[in-house]
């Protein structure tokens, strides 16, 4: 490691300890010393410093903020709106890197190219762009020694996950620290993020509802992702919409998410609102391919198993679709009270009739119903969930809370028999 490494891997322990470690003290303040802290003005302190921070440290916060009862329901509700956005690097930095990436003349590629960066997020930042033939394009270009960023926070995911058996032994969180940390490092691979891109264009490429952009591989390299650029307006400025088109979105969206999933094993992991666009037609165009997983059928499968365990009251199939995720040593008290957390989980699903993703289009229930679940496995022992988990769990979070958000009332029932029965 070099001197530059060394100073930035120093810094970065700093910037670590500094902003997580109030949260530890709060944490060991109430459980040990019965000391209170303002959990609300803490938490909007904590979700500010970590947007400000580049890096996977973010995206664990954004983890975190999934899994019930990892951390206190106010810093939840906080670092579930973080939208991976970070100060811009300026125009020397972006010239240097560009000539790092395609050459000293790298400008003789482009007819145009914005310097300042449109977009910051938390691996890197994007410029607007017209290329020799006119096509309009974002780069993606990532910041210097985020290797070194990336290699300094894992270090620090312990740390950061033992909050949580601090807080509550229900679950073991081993096996989603080994899958945040596998896949961020993949985030580094921008010509990994352009395979990803290349399978989702190939799912919906009769689909004229749904856009992914087009990858321009001899402008694009490990650090350098060049795309068409996609046009729409962010998805939190559709709120105002007439209730037509605020449904449309949502079915546009179940569909963007959940046919990859149900019919080619894929899922993109990352579905914050800054991930999509929305045109003025109502067409979805997805952004950010750097958070995708593949899972076996048999996780799939599954999935449809233990839906129509409880859809028809069959225990010993929800059994056998606990045991195919890789759930071991299930007592009856356990499988009961995964019952209950999984009925949560599906409510929206077996329920034929329109509704809000969740009644009143408030996650308090789901919360309430959560902390009692992780309650009583932490009575009962606790589990290890599959490391599949980690990413299919925060996609039915991020998008659930963007119905939310939409205040839309849908048959999820219907969506989702008519997306599974569909499949080949």
């Amino acid at each position: 490691m070099d001197n530059n490494s060394v100073t930035a891997s120093l810094k970065r322990y700093f910037q670590v300890g500094t902003t997580v470690g109030g949260l530890a003290a709060r944490v060991a303040g109430q459980h040990y010393l019965g000391h209170s802290i303002d959990d609300e003005a803490y938490a909007r302190s904590l979700k500010e410093a970590l947007g400000k921070m580049k890096g996977p440290l973010m995206k664990v916060a954004q983890f975190l903020a999934t899994i019930p009862d990892a951390i206190p329901y106010e810093y939840a509700e906080e670092l579930l709106e973080l939208q991976s956005q970070a100060p811009s690097m300026g125009v020397p930095f972006v010239r240097r890197r560009m000539a790092g990436e395609l050459g000293p003349d790298w400008q003789s590629h482009f007819k145009e190219f914005d310097q300042s960066a449109f977009a910051a997020a938390s691996l890197g930042q994007v410029h607007n762009a017209i290329d020799q033939n006119g096509n309009h394009l974002a780069c993606k270009l990532q910041y210097p020694n985020m290797q070194t960023v990336v290699e300094t926070d894992l270090s620090n995911l312990k740390i950061i996950l033992g909050l949580y058996h601090v807080w509550n032994k229900a679950l073991d969180t081993s096996e989603v620290q080994q899958e945040i940390m596998s896949h961020l490092l993949e985030e580094l691979d921008y010509k990994l993020e352009a395979k990803h891109i290349n399978v989702y264009e190939g799912i919906f490429e009769n689909d004229e509802t749904i856009h992914v952009p087009k990858v321009y591989p001899e402008l694009s390299t490990k650090r350098l992702l060049t795309m068409s650029k996609m046009e729409g307006r962010p998805l939190l400025t559709c709120l105002d919409l007439s209730e037509s088109r605020r449904n449309q979105i949502a079915d546009r969206l179940f569909q963007a998410w959940y046919l990859p999933f149900y019919h080619h094993g894929v899922i993109h992991g990352d579905p914050h609102p800054g991930n999509y666009l929305i045109t003025e037609e109502g067409l979805v165009s997805l952004l950010d391919f750097g958070c995708v997983r593949h899972f076996p059928n048999t996780f799939i499968q599954g999935v449809i198993d233990l839906y129509h365990a409880l859809l028809h009251g069959r225990p010993e199939q929800a059994v056998a679709a606990y045991e195919a995720w890789g759930f071991t040593n299930l007592s009856k008290d356990l499988i009961e009270i995964m019952n209950e957390w999984a009925k949560l989980l599906y409510d929206p699903l077996l329920d034929d009739r329109e509704r809000p993703i969740q009644e009143n289009f408030s996650g308090a229930r789901g919360w309430e119903t959560a902390t009692k679940v992780h309650n009583e496995l932490h009575r009962l022992g606790g589990i290890k969930p599959p490391k599949e988990f980690v990413f299919m769990d925060r996609a039915a979070v991020g998008l659930g809370s963007v119905f939310m958000r939409l205040k839309v009332q849908r048959n999820w029932h219907k969506m989702f028999e008519t997306l599974i029965y569909s499949r080949n």
